[in-house]
């Protein structure tokens, strides 16, 4: 049997006349759907196959879905006969546009067996003068296959039994995750390079029987990492030699990858004997290498040609290239990807040093993968768009740098001294300086948050928003959210537990602890629900803290902000003494050195509620009670002065006493705000920190921590009272009964009962982040005055809690990636697509009671 290898990702052309079994060939050897029939593609658009008249509408169509097939990276095969090189040249264009290699597959059936075949199908009525046509012609482009662009040609004798095997590209190296240390350009550092990969923790050993002219020097990592060379190995620096032998008995020991620099493939193409201009540091290169043997250099222009052009790694998550490469490009085989690999992208001019202007492909990247490049030296390393570019210039003295993945923690090595002068100055860093990333992000793209979105997220496999609902959250964001750059995250709504049969109570602790219980969670946390407003706080320890992560312009070093991203405080100066007093009070219990962090994400409750809903009080809920108690006050009276009307009394007075329940309630959660001393802070979650989304601990965790954090400042800061509860434990679970029925007789309005665990997992997957328990005075509020008459509780039961659970789960999913794209240093456009996210489903349609 032949075997005959063809790459994972191709453009497979059958090539062969009509009846040489092409069509039963693709069967055979493909799936269905990779094969696309000009055959099929004649009946799709006019319901018959032999149709030749319609062959350019079909055609049309085929290389139309052809393009969306290369677009996502599918292998196709085109049966057709493909017999004429016009045929084929459109096909082999698709082939490059999509960076994708072109095969050739001949069918090389004799004419009588196509001319026997074509006979015994009634269908096929064209005379024997087309297959003998077709079959010439074939034979007459045979040897110009590869000159027209197909990497591969296999040419299929009648007879012959074909294994197709796959065969994965050379840059597909998506099984190998890791972990790495990626190093940037050496450029002969090799100095350099001996410390560094001392400080990432590699040991040197010797090779028993070294091979020359390789000599003996290795290294490897006791925890089983492994390099990754981003090219450049010459040129320029004082020991070329030595650094080519690193790498390469790295390599070849399997503790490395290299990807090949412009610069070394010049020195290949010298070795090779080609007219090479010696500049630019080659000169440096050959005068090591001229006194190497000549076997000695045709292994190394062995060793440099054979490395790959890029390499796609960790699952497709990590892409490294020597000079970038854009999404389209990752791991796709052309001489275009190659191209731009080794160069980059060029807008075609030059400076005023003669060098060639670079275009920033990097500004635009919005692919998924991490893309980890060199090639233009920078001063420093910055992420943009989820790209990084670690040449930091050692052969000008500056520093090698690495990069460990998956940590994202960059490595230097300071140069010893500078080797060479850069033809193009490198800009010293500006330490006042806003990031490129942060530049970047000053102008956000309404592409990248409107219409429909499917958002994917760790919790859930994806997020689903609606076009109409993402316009309405362009429109909250746009004209009334506080700065954009803040708005890091959004909590969730939160569900009610199912409603209680208990006479009188709509909710009760029981129906919490049964959820929980039914999902299989053994311990939860209950915690006072304060009434106040949810509150988003996000604080620096410093302005330039602030500058550096947040990129504020105006010296704002944290923001408060209401869970549709809405600022708290109307006044610059109310808003920065509400953060400075969050400040001290981090700084007294120490969190700043203890987290290691310049800035927090705190999820809080903010108080008194009538601090921000004032209005809401003074326009629906004080009129309701004002007016409700001034007329069946007088409604009473009156009914009692009449003996006759006694008997109407009773009902009257019930609803009497339940308006002044209502106002009560309302007002027990009001206070005058005068001053910054009159509001109290509740924070109940630390969400996120540098380099750390909190997510990962237990709800007691955060508990105790804030409760260290409300001991700085307790005339500000307030302690959420909690209880741990062992749902097994019934004594326990009374006990926790007791309190929320003690906490919401004494005006409270109740509790939250959250799993142990920040993120639980049930049968079915995550569960409600919490379930919130509110007491029946604090409902009147909700459902209004006469909400537990007779005739209003058992209706308001049937409440439907559905919705209201999904729409929690989605956006607790949502709000936990946004802290996890933020605390990577991820894009503010990958942070904002997940915010808008919860904003957008908050307009969805749910019972706002619930």
């Amino acid at each position: 049997m032949r075997i005959i290898e063809v790459p994972e990702l191709a453009l497979v052309t059958l090539v062969g006349a009509s009846g040489s079994g092409k069509s039963t060939f693709a069967r055979q050897h493909f799936k269905p759907t990779e094969i696309l029939s000009s055959d099929f593609f004649r009946g799709l658009v006019s319901n018959d196959e032999n149709d030749q008249a319609c062959s350019a509408d079909a055609f049309d169509t085929l290389y139309y879905v052809l393009g969306k097939r290369l677009a996502r990276g599918n292998l196709t095969v085109v049966d057709a006969t493909n017999v004429r090189p016009d045929d084929r040249k459109r096909l082999v264009e698709h082939a490059r546009r999509y960076h994708c290699i072109a095969v050739a597959l001949v069918i090389n059936t004799p004419e009588r067996v196509c001319l026997d075949r074509n006979s015994q199908r009634p269908d096929r009525d064209f005379g024997p003068h087309v297959v003998r046509r077709q079959i010439g012609d074939l034979k007459r482009g045979l040897r110009g296959l590869e000159r027209e662009g197909f990497r591969y040609v296999h040419i299929i004798e009648p007879g012959e039994e074909i294994e197709i095997r796959r065969a994965p590209l050379w840059n597909n190296r998506k099984h190998e995750t890791g972990p790495f240390d990626i190093i940037g350009d050496i450029h002969g550092c090799a100095a350099e390079l001996r410390a560094l990969l001392r400080q990432l923790g590699w040991q040197p050993y010797a090779l028993e029987a070294p091979e020359a002219p390789w000599g003996a020097e290795s290294w490897s990592h006791p925890a089983g990492r492994k390099a990754i060379f981003l090219g450049d190995l010459v040129d320029r620096g004082p020991h070329i030699a030595d650094s080519l032998r690193i790498v390469r008995n790295l390599c070849a020991a399997g503790h490395a990858f290299c990807v090949p620099g412009n610069h070394d493939v010049k020195l290949m193409r010298w070795l090779k004997g080609k007219n090479v201009q010696i500049r630019h540091g080659l000169e440096q290169s050959i005068a090591e290498l001229e006194t190497w043997p000549s076997e000695d250099r045709t292994k190394l222009a062995a060793f440099l040609d054979s490395l790959v052009s890029h390499y796609v790694l960790d699952k497709g998550r990590l892409v490294v290239a020597h000079a970038g490469l854009r999404e389209e490009m990752h791991g796709r085989g052309s001489g275009a990807v190659r191209e731009f690999c080794l160069y980059g992208e060029t807008t075609g001019e030059t400076d005023e040093f003669g060098l060639p202007v670079r275009y920033n492909w990097a500004a635009e990247y919005r692919g998924k993968a991490t893309v980890v490049y060199g090639h233009t030296p920078v001063p420093e390393p910055e992420w943009l768009n989820n790209t990084i570019n670690i040449d930091t210039g050692a052969v000008y003295g500056g520093k090698l740098t690495a990069l460990r993945y998956p940590e994202r923690e960059l490595v230097s090595q300071p140069s010893a001294e500078q080797y060479a002068v850069p033809a193009r100055p490198i800009s010293p860093p500006v330490p006042e300086r806003r990031s490129s990333q942060q530049h970047l992000d000053d102008v956000l793209d309404l592409e990248d948050v409107t219409g429909k979105r499917v958002i994917e997220t760790a919790l859930q496999r994806s997020v689903t928003i609606r076009e109409e609902n993402s316009i309405a959250a362009l429109e909250v964001m746009s004209r009334l959210a506080t700065e954009p750059r803040w708005i890091i995250y959004l909590p969730p709504t939160m569900s009610p537990a199912e409603t209680s049969t208990l006479p009188d109570y709509l909710e009760y602790p029981t129906q919490a602890f049964d959820y929980f219980r039914r999902n299989e969670v053994q311990h939860v946390v209950c915690e006072e629900k304060h009434m106040g407003s949810r509150a988003v706080v996000v604080v620096c320890r410093d302005a330039p803290s602030a500058r550096e992560r947040f990129g504020s312009p105006d010296g704002r070093q944290g923001v408060c902000y209401t869970r549709t991203g809405r600022p708290f405080f109307s006044q610059p100066a109310e808003e920065a003494a509400f953060i400075a007093r969050i400040q001290t009070a981090l700084t007294t219990a120490g969190f700043w050195d203890e987290f290691q962090s310049n800035w927090f994400c705190l999820d809080c409750e903010l108080m008194p509620w009538s601090a921000k809903a004032r209005e809401l009080i003074q326009r629906q809920y004080a009129p309701v009670g004002a007016a409700g108690v001034a007329s069946l006050e007088i409604v009473v009276e009156a009914l009692r002065r009449s003996p006759a009307a006694a008997h109407f009394t009773q009902p009257y007075e019930r609803r009497l006493r339940r308006v002044r329940q209502y106002r009560d309630a309302y007002r027990r959660y009001c206070w005058p705000v005068n001053s910054l001393s009159d509001y109290r802070l509740a924070p109940f979650h630390l969400l996120a920190s540098e380099g750390a989304v909190h997510t990962d601990k237990t709800h007691r965790w955060h508990m105790e921590t804030l409760h260290r954090l409300a001991a700085a400042d307790p005339e500000f800061l307030v302690a959420t009272p909690f209880l741990e509860v062992d749902l097994n434990d019934e004594t326990a679970v009374a006990a926790a009964t007791k309190w929320w029925e003690s906490l919401t007789a004494q005006g409270g309005e109740g509790m939250v009962v959250k799993p142990l665990h920040y993120i639980a997992k049930g049968p079915k997957g995550v569960i409600q982040p919490a379930i919130k328990c509110r007491g029946r005075e604090y409902l009147r509020i909700i459902y209004g005055p006469e909400y537990t008459a007779e005739d209003q509780l058992p209706r308001l039961r049937a409440r439907a809690l559905n919705g209201k659970r999904s729409l929690a789960l989605r956006e607790f999913a949502l709000g936990v990636e946004a802290l996890q794209r933020f605390a990577a240093r991820e894009p503010l456009r990958r942070v904002h697509e997940c915010v808008f996210g919860v904003l957008a489903l908050e307009s969805e349609p749910v019972d706002p009671r619930l």
